[in-house]
């Protein structure tokens, strides 16, 4: 199954209704970007404007915390309704016990992993997991090109997920996703594609979507 999660990162946010709808119809989860200007040089969406999002989203929101304390935080978008929380390994001394807390509150837990961080610091915590985020660029910006030098990484994860968790664990990719780098990402093995500025700079970003998934479905 291909599952394609539009980013408001680069969406108008001055009208995020309107962009929202734009894609909702065709959207299996809206992607929110949550950054801190600490483990990322960057500032998105606070608490409160998450939980804003996510209750007047008409889809499920698929939150992704680009934070430097998500074992104190994490579980708190779960708890308002985001269907899907993500976390950094890369930011949390205790990502066993925060995946649970994710959980308790009723979310699917992710753990995303930076280009520079191998898929090996994650296998042990698979059988926590209901998803793995591997960055196709560094996390910070939009717009930035996609890194097939990751490809490898995400067919590591793939073969895992094969191997011992085959139904259970989504594989998603973000960063540089478009119609000219799907395909690659879909060979590899992801099934779940973060598309930001490739659907919100298009002209019909609702027919964009279809297009990403079509093309990812083609591979």
């Amino acid at each position: 199954m291909i599952r394609i999660c539009p980013s408001i990162l680069n969406a108008d946010r001055s009208n995020l209704a309107l962009e929202i709808a734009k894609i909702s119809k065709e959207s299996d989860l809206l992607h929110l970007d949550v950054m801190d200007n600490i483990f990322v040089p960057n500032m998105t969406f606070s608490l409160e404007e998450s939980r804003k999002i996510i209750e007047e989203a008409p889809i499920p929101v698929d939150a992704h915390l680009m934070i430097i304390d998500p074992d104190v935080k994490a579980h708190l978008y779960a708890k308002a309704g985001a269907a899907s929380v993500t976390f950094h390994l890369e930011a949390s001394s205790n990502p066993e016990l925060t995946s649970q807390q994710i959980r308790g509150e009723g979310a699917r837990v992710g753990i995303a992993l930076k280009p520079n961080t191998p898929f090996s610091t994650l296998a042990p915590l698979m059988e926590f997991l209901d998803m793995v985020l591997i960055m196709t660029v560094e996390p910070g910006f939009g717009g930035q090109s996609f890194m097939a030098n990751m490809m490898p990484k995400v067919a590591e994860a793939r073969a895992e997920i094969d191997a011992k968790h085959l139904g259970k664990i989504w594989l998603q990719v973000d960063g540089g996703i478009s119609l000219e780098t799907i395909s690659q990402a879909s060979l590899a093995g992801a099934d779940t594609f973060v598309a930001g500025s490739a659907v919100f700079k298009a002209g019909t970003p609702g027919e964009m979507v279809d297009s990403l998934r079509l093309q990812a479905s083609k591979s």
